[in-house]
């Protein structure tokens, strides 16, 4: 195993420092560090970070390789500084058994980007009308710990209760993607005025806002762990809030697309800007990042959602929802949060790795640590291009914006899988 010594780079916005990796770990960490036998990266104004945690991703296969695989989204996430994601189960068949679930984390394992970790489905098949082998894919070689039916709500609240209460053998998560279906049958954006002009169905708040008060009373009542998926709304961050206040158990994402773009891009009638939860109003995002920067909301997930073209590329009331996002998500968090890099590491690595419960992650670079970090450099500017994109889908929202930031090299237990802005492999 080779070894790496980053010469003057900052640790989480730190003092410049050396750091030595070396045998799968960060070996030392100091100024004037030497080592002849290593591969020297100049880390001169670049900052280094834990490596980054997603636990919102869509790898798509098993069913839709046609829009990603396991191996093109994990080099894809390397590519966006992570080490680390959690791949959701509305693959086809459905990760609902140990066996798909065993089948998302080997073929993780055999890509050797990043460490994924399948989570599964809470319900057989997401149809919301019994609970999945929960028992058997926490047991299984993927050792699962979070379950959702993230693309569906587990609407019924005696299910929702009885997942609860079974993960708590084995400290799971139910990570809930909030919505009352009857409130957002044939909704297309959100509701509000720019619905209303285009006379499009809208998709109300409350159908958010009433699920995450439901089951955050739910978790009280059984002292178990939940999650909320894509949060979007102001009125979501309150119930969030006085939860959170009560001592509730439960954590919250917001994604990139939430925190920057607003229901205003619908006015293209663009199917990039398509996504469910759906963009909302600017009172919305500007409340979404108070409560990302306060802590109501625990993590920045990308809800990474590629599409093939002509799931995207058709009428907007056909199109599938949905973005890209694990090549941009630092990006963003630098453009809303600015360099604030021990909080953009608490937001995008240390809480996701331990609502995960992802040992070796989510720890800032420091001697005998595993060395799973990024290196970014702050100073960069980059337009994206969605052809240059390591996704097999187009679909980005950001296509030809110019974001701040760049990932400059990240490293898996001291491999290197993006050296000087490239892939490794």
């Amino acid at each position: 195993m080779t070894a790496y010594l980053i010469k003057s780079v900052s640790v989480v916005g730190a003092a410049p420092t050396d750091l030595l990796i070396r045998d799968g770990v960060v070996a030392e960490v100091g100024a004037g560090l030497t080592a002849p036998d290593a591969t020297v990266i100049d880390g001169a104004g670049l900052v280094a970070l834990p490596g980054l945690v997603d636990l919102h991703t869509h790898l798509r296969e098993p069913g839709r390789e046609d829009a990603e695989t396991v191996e093109s989204g994990s080099r894809a996430a390397a590519l966006g500084g992570y080490t680390a994601v959690c791949a959701m189960a509305n693959t086809s068949p459905v990760a609902d058994t140990a066996g798909v679930v065993e089948q998302v984390w080997r073929l993780g394992r055999e890509a050797g980007l990043v460490d994924v970790q399948p989570i599964g489905a809470v319900t057989v098949g997401l149809a919301g009308g019994q609970l999945a082998e929960l028992g058997a894919m926490a047991d299984s070689a993927a050792r699962v710990r979070i379950f959702s039916d993230d693309g569906h709500c587990v609407a019924d609240p005696k299910l929702m209760r009885r997942a609860l209460e079974y993960v708590k053998a084995f400290d799971g998560v139910i990570a809930q993607h909030a919505e009352e279906p009857r409130l957002t049958e044939g909704a297309q954006m959100h509701e509000g005025e720019v619905s209303t002009r285009l006379g499009l169905t809208g998709w109300p708040a409350v159908a958010e806002e009433a699920i995450i008060a439901r089951d955050v009373l739910l978790a009280e009542h059984v002292g178990s762990r939940l999650h909320i998926c894509h949060v979007s709304t102001a009125g979501s961050v309150e119930v969030l809030r006085h939860a959170k206040a009560r001592g509730v158990k439960v954590t919250a994402e917001v994604t990139p697309h939430h925190l920057l773009l607003t229901d205003s891009k619908a006015e293209t009638y663009d199917p990039v800007y398509k996504v469910n939860p759906p963009l909302r109003t600017g009172t919305d995002v500007a409340a979404l990042r108070a409560a990302l920067a306060e802590g109501v909301i625990d993590i920045i997930a990308t809800d990474h959602a590629p599409h093939a073209v002509e799931d995207k590329e058709c009428e907007w009331a056909y199109a599938r929802p949905g973005m890209l996002g694990l090549e941009t998500a630092l990006s963003i968090a630098l453009d809303v949060l600015g360099p604030q890099w021990d909080l953009i590491a608490e937001r995008m690595s240390r809480a996701p790795a331990r609502i995960a419960g992802l040992e070796g992650h989510g720890v800032d670079p420091a001697p005998g640590v595993p060395a799973n970090l990024t290196l970014v450099d702050p100073a960069a500017r980059r337009t994206i291009e969605p052809a240059e994109l390591a996704s097999r889908s187009r679909n980005t929202p950001y296509a030809r914006m110019t974001l701040p930031g760049r990932i400059v090299a990240t490293f898996l237990r001291g491999e290197p899988t993006v050296l000087d802005g490239k892939a490794v492999k």
